[in-house]
């Protein structure tokens, strides 16, 4: 790391430069947020059509779940900072497959 510093007043460049690194830093995190949000609330209504077994319920959850879903897409450039962690979205599909399956369960034992 040098100690030399090359000037003492920062350059336009370096500011806005910064700036994007911030932006961006905090679009990372309020995306993931974000979907994690979304994944909580999918998660709820689940848990409510467990309890309740209405087709509104139900509905409601393969909504949220198809939201889910499309929320975990493989990150393309430039967005990749608003999408989750390859491995975490990985994860996350799979809970998607699951959760489609259980709706799927529960309309046909309403049925």
């Amino acid at each position: 790391m040098p100690l030399a510093i090359s000037s003492t007043t920062p350059s336009a460049k370096g500011k806005s430069r910064q700036a994007s690194t911030l932006t961006s830093a905090f679009g990372s995190v309020y995306s993931v947020a974000e979907i994690n949000a979304y994944i909580a609330i999918r998660d709820d209504l689940l848990a409510e059509a467990e309890e309740l077994h209405t087709s509104a319920k139900l509905a409601a959850t393969e909504l949220a779940n198809d939201f889910v879903f499309g929320c975990l897409k493989p990150a393309r450039a430039p967005y990749e900072a608003q999408y989750l962690p390859e491995s975490d979205a990985i994860r996350e599909r799979k809970r998607c497959e699951i959760v489609r399956e259980r709706i799927a369960q529960l309309r046909n034992s309403a049925d």
